[in-house]
């Protein structure tokens, strides 16, 4: 079995494949101060529980394959493979490793890692052209090329981020619960919190959406030929106010992971 582990700034979310089939996930807050025995000693607690590991330390895990947001859980992380998993191949997504994404940018190495992953996942899947929406801690939009190039992408705040804003700097304001208003004219502060955090985030991806498909395709292409891809723990909540969103893959960096590793791992 292949564990995959996807490091983002709020949540971890771990994923376990047999083969193509992911057979189990986990989400885990992400913390910078856990040291790798803690995270070794987390990670044995997951997995131990599952009915196709066994109890004994990387029992059942052939391969682990690991991107992070965050640098010093990544050297956590680093340090867990060698201490703890040293005889199971382990791929770390950092520069030099195999991909199969040319990433055309200014400056390549700022990209966070998630996102060409996520990019890879969405060429093996969908092909290209596509807008890849990912809705963490902040909302990313990655654009791929018809040639499976990683062209470049847009950051915005994400729904939690702002949420929390709102509650922190609006003096009548609190932080509210991500759920979906009764109608988009709120009757009261909450239902007002709320549809504005919706409606105007799904408004968000539509614009933001469309204008980048726009510019993918240039001149006389015709931007409905781009796949809109939404990933990310918060995209069910935009899903059905969406009209540019063609499919969602919940698991798009896991998978994507998976890709990497079998492309930088060779199988005996």
């Amino acid at each position: 079995m292949l564990l995959t582990i996807d490091v983002g700034n709020t949540h971890t979310v771990l994923g376990l494949f047999d083969g193509e089939e992911i057979v189990e996930h986990w989400r885990i807050s992400t913390d910078a101060r856990r040291t790798a025995d803690e995270l070794a000693v987390l990670l044995q607690g997951l997995m131990g529980m599952h009915p196709l590991l066994g109890m004994e330390l990387g029992e059942g895990i052939e391969g682990i394959a690991i991107c992070s947001t965050v640098p010093s859980v990544l050297h956590e992380l680093r340090e867990v493979t060698r201490r703890y998993y040293g005889d199971i191949p382990a791929v770390l997504v950092e520069p030099g490793i195999k991909t199969g994404v040319p990433v055309l940018t200014d400056h390549p190495k700022e990209v966070g890692a998630d996102r060409i992953i996520n990019s890879v996942a969405a060429v093996e899947l969908y092909g290209g052209p596509c807008v890849v929406v990912d809705f963490g801690t902040a909302t990313t939009f990655d654009a791929v090329s018809a040639r499976g190039e990683y062209v470049g992408g847009v950051i915005a705040p994400g729904i939690e981020i702002s949420v929390e804003a709102l509650g922190v700097r609006g003096a009548q304001l609190r932080k509210i619960e991500l759920a979906r208003p009764r109608a988009v004219i709120g009757k009261n502060t909450v239902e007002a919190m709320q549809s504005g955090i919706l409606y105007g985030f799904a408004g968000q991806v539509d614009a933001v959406a469309e204008r980048m498909a726009r510019e993918l395709c240039g001149p006389g292409g015709d931007p409905d030929d781009v796949t809109v891809i939404a990933t990310g723990g918060l995209a069910p909540m935009v899903l059905g106010e969406s009209s540019v969103i063609d499919e969602h893959e919940p698991w798009l960096t896991l998978i994507g992971l998976r890709l990497v590793y079998e492309r930088n791992v060779t199988r005996g």
